[in-house]
């Protein structure tokens, strides 16, 4: 069970009834469902719990907003989808709990005047009688955009944290440092912190596995760590959301576990060495080009390609495995690709036409790629390979992305996704394959250390 599915299962009480005396902050998104596929504005209400605020990163709540997308922030109007189909409940829209106007509830609130964080300490024993009726004033709730068009919109405002409690987050991460949902927690949990609100975390499995032996990429040196990276931390990790929130904020110095500053409701039964294949329950799509968990297996290699003039295959069917350009001949990189004996991927010829994004109507050549064998399968190394066979094959047309990207102006995106100069100055230089590899896929010991911890930290900040 996920860390959604625990907190509704009934094995959590003083959590639940720490969460229902509390004013609450929700940052989520539409995948976050439980294993019913319930949504966990849904399976809140069910326990009582509506948060007074909605925060979402890249791609908003609903996640349909493209990749460095700017998500404005809005009010969510009655039969918006986040509400799912609930109808208020008598008292709460139109007047809060305390029988306040909607309008004057919530300006009390803001004011400071409703008392919402009362309620039994964290760790009180279970009480025998049914669980109380939620105390907060159920006001209607705003998505909060945490991914606008500058820098300063990544994390929350101090006034969008006053007079709350507890931040809630549940997002789904697909394993990989660039993508940015991780990134967004750590801000909110950080700007969090330093408002005197808790973080709680209900985490979910890393979905291409929390295995160790997969972890590839290396680390980003000084200067080239972005919202593709805040920390520097190796490309494919192992870690989930709420492990990489545990580590930062325990680095940090911020106390662990529900008196602290962040605690976490952790996955039950994760088998790390698997991936969501073996998860007996859907992938649900976090953003529109990651719509299954193939493409989550191939985008710690896959994103690669956005910081090149190559198609990633944006405005195909299968992003991020779809590779090519108008002046790339497919069929022999493809030879060329299974040429060099990549493990756990099949490498095919394909034509494609993007309907949106790079090469948008144009027909273009290039490859697709199947992963075959996850546990075997290395995408980093894999699609260094594909860039530099492309680069070999047609070196007056294969060009690095010069335009800004996610907020950074004056490093070439090919460099904040690898972590350095490195890659690119080897691939102008027509270094061989493994000299462009060990420029970017060795990992340190010293993250295999932290992955050998986690389980401590997690015991500790346990909810």
């Amino acid at each position: 069970m996920w860390g959604i599915d625990r907190l509704s299962a009934g094995e959590l009480g003083n959590t639940r009834r720490r969460l229902r005396n509390s004013s609450v902050a929700l940052l989520s998104q539409a995948s976050a469902v439980d294993r019913h596929g319930r949504p966990v504005l849904d399976v809140l209400e069910e326990l009582g719990v509506r948060p007074l605020r909605i925060f979402a990163g890249e791609h908003g709540f609903d996640g349909v907003a493209q990749a460095e997308e700017a998500v404005p922030t809005l009010d969510i109007p009655r039969g918006h989808p986040a509400l799912g189909a609930r109808e208020p409940r008598p008292g709460s829209l139109s007047s809060g709990a305390n029988g306040l106007s909607a309008e004057a509830s919530r300006a009390a609130f803001e004011a400071g005047a409703l008392d919402t964080a009362s309620g039994p300490p964290p760790n009180a024993p279970e009480e025998p009688a049914p669980e109380a009726e939620p105390r907060q004033p159920s006001l209607p709730p705003q998505i909060i955009s945490l991914y606008g068009s500058d820098r300063e919109s990544l994390s929350p405002k101090p006034e969008q944290l006053a007079g709350l409690d507890i931040l809630l987050i549940d997002l789904m991460d697909v394993g990989s440092r660039y993508y940015t949902f991780v990134w967004t927690a750590l801000l909110a949990a950080r700007a969090a912190a330093q408002a005197g609100v808790h973080t709680l975390v209900l985490d979910r499995p890393n979905p291409i596995s929390g295995d160790p032996n997969t972890v590839e990429g290396t680390p980003q040196a000084p200067g080239f760590t972005s919202f593709v990276g805040l920390e520097s931390i190796p490309i494919r990790h192992a870690m989930t959301v709420g492990e990489l929130l545990l580590h930062f904020m325990a680095r940090d110095g911020h106390a662990l576990g529900p008196d602290g500053a962040i605690s976490i409701v952790a996955p039950r039964g994760w088998e790390r060495l698997r991936t969501a294949r073996a998860w007996a329950r859907p992938f649900v799509a976090p953003s529109p080009n990651m719509p299954t968990v193939e493409t989550a297996l191939v985008y710690p290699g896959g994103c690669l390609i956005e910081g090149t003039n190559l198609s990633e295959g944006r405005g195909t069917t299968l992003p991020f495995q779809t590779v090519g350009a108008p002046f790339l001949d497919g069929a022999a990189l493809a030879r060329a690709m299974v040429d060099a004996r990549l493990p756990g991927v099949m490498v095919r010829p394909q034509s494609f036409r993007p309907t949106f994004e790079k090469h948008a109507g144009q027909l273009c050549q290039g490859v697709v790629l199947h992963v075959t064998d996850p546990q075997l399968f290395r995408p980093v190394t894999t699609y260094l390979t594909l860039l530099h066979l492309a680069r070999q094959q047609a070196p007056d047309s294969f060009e690095f992305l010069t335009r800004a990207y996610e907020f950074e102006t004056t490093i070439p995106a090919f460099d904040l996704l690898t972590g350095s100069d490195a890659a690119r100055k080897a691939l102008l230089a027509g270094s061989s394959v493994d000299e462009l590899v060990s420029t970017v896929v060795p990992v340190g010991e010293d993250w295999y250390e932290q992955l050998r911890n986690i389980e401590a930290l997690v015991a500790k900040a346990h909810a």
